[in-house]
């Protein structure tokens, strides 16, 4: 029988029925351990159970109302955001890629409220913003955006890291407003920006009076070490979105603002009828304190640190492995060779993992993995690895 969805997914041949912790179950009841966490977003792993209390209670109590009311939840999740995050002002959303609509809206707005006739945005090569039109133009990577010109004006790309190539941008192109710019690539092939390069980007902007806006759909919420990666490398962003792991699973994104970028928006400027409703924002308080209560910022780093060492052991000098990169439980294993096929054969396994740019192995775990799991994962992956790039030693 045909499947009546919409064939936009190249899906794996499985189908999981629960999960646990790191760990998910096929129909079949065949366990697997989960490196992915749905694209970083299961973060507290699955069925967390303050998580699920707090969706549990919430759903008998008020699912939605709408922002033209207040809600109470929404109010409190954004105090702690800013809290956390020393930003000023939050609007939310149900995505990463809404998250980041919105700071481009608001990039925008920001300009022609100086004066700017047509606000221009920098964007990176190799990025990755989001699939809507905006988010789409944004991002680096011209085969997920042919078929759906004209793409959305407004954007100039530069190379990531290459802080000479923005100073370049700067002086030729006056309408320049906002840069955005993922700490590190993850559909790019889990590929960092430097500190010292972000460091100088945020001195850039302020010499220029342009918003530095990253996106930290995946990078945030622990995932780095810290609750945004920001926080480890020494300045603070005008703008600051967020996605994934804020809700553990049920959808819901935040586009956070400080200094002027914080009074840009006004009544009318922008909307959304479900974001920051009440069963999101209390998911997304309840992985907030626990964030906080179980100290997983510091274990996202020891077990990041622990997970890298290991596979550099096994793999760091073997042919065909270039490198091993990271922050926090972010993790890129890049080969000299396209290698999308490990995901299947890493599922055959019983390991859940991801390709990214071809050939970088992108690594995701929950943050709540212990030690014994980070050297199961670890060993994992280096058997695959030396199975794919040595078949004749492994056999």
């Amino acid at each position: 029988m045909t499947s009546p969805l919409m064939p936009t997914y190249a899906r794996l041949p499985i189908t999981f029925a629960s999960g646990e912790g790191i760990y998910l179950q096929d129909e079949q009841g065949r366990r697997y351990l989960d490196a992915i966490a749905g694209i970083g977003v299961n973060n507290l792993g699955h069925c967390h159970p303050a998580v699920t209390k707090a969706v549990v209670d919430q759903a008998q109590t008020l699912v939605h109302t709408s922002n033209i009311y207040g809600i109470g939840l929404q109010q409190t999740l954004a105090e702690k955001l800013c809290a956390l995050s020393c930003m000023e002002s939050v609007f939310f959303s149900n995505s990463g890629a809404e998250a980041n609509e919105a700071a481009i809206k608001l990039a925008r707005l920001y300009g022609h409220q100086r004066g700017v006739e047509r606000p221009t945005i920098i964007v990176m090569e190799n990025a990755f913003h989001g699939r809507t039109l905006a988010t789409l133009t944004a991002t680096g990577n011209r085969k997920i955006q042919a078929g759906f010109e004209p793409l959305v004006s407004g954007f100039t790309r530069a190379p990531l890291n290459d802080i000479d190539a923005l100073r370049a941008i700067a002086a030729n192109n006056r309408d320049v407003v906002a840069v955005l710019v993922e700490p590190i690539q993850g559909e790019g092939g889990v590929r960092p920006a430097e500190e010292e390069y972000l460091q100088a980007l945020r001195q850039l902007c302020d010499e220029h009076q342009w918003l530095m806006m990253l996106d930290e759909v995946q990078t945030g919420n622990g995932r780095c070490g810290h609750y945004f990666a920001y926080q480890g490398l020494g300045f603070t962003p005008d703008v600051v979105t967020t996605a994934k792991g804020l809700g553990n699973g049920v959808p819901i994104g935040a586009c956070l603002a400080r200094g002027p970028a914080a009074d840009v928006f006004k009544a009318g400027h922008h909307g959304s009828t479900y974001g920051g409703n009440p069963l999101a924002c209390a998911a997304a308080i309840a992985v907030l304190d626990t964030l906080q209560n179980e100290g997983l910022f510091d274990h996202a780093q020891a077990m990041g640190e622990l997970l890298r060492d290991l596979l550099a052991q096994r793999l760091g000098s073997l042919p065909g492995v270039r490198d091993i990169r990271g922050r926090g439980l972010m993790v890129g294993v890049e080969l000299d060779q396209d290698c999308g096929e490990l995901v299947a054969r890493a599922l055959e396994a019983g390991l859940l993992i991801n390709v990214t740019a071809g050939k970088t192995i992108r690594l995701l775990p929950p943050l709540i993995i212990d030690e014994a799991q980070v050297r199961e994962l670890a060993d994992g992956i280096a058997s695959l690895v030396e199975t794919w790039l040595l078949p004749a030693q492994s056999a």
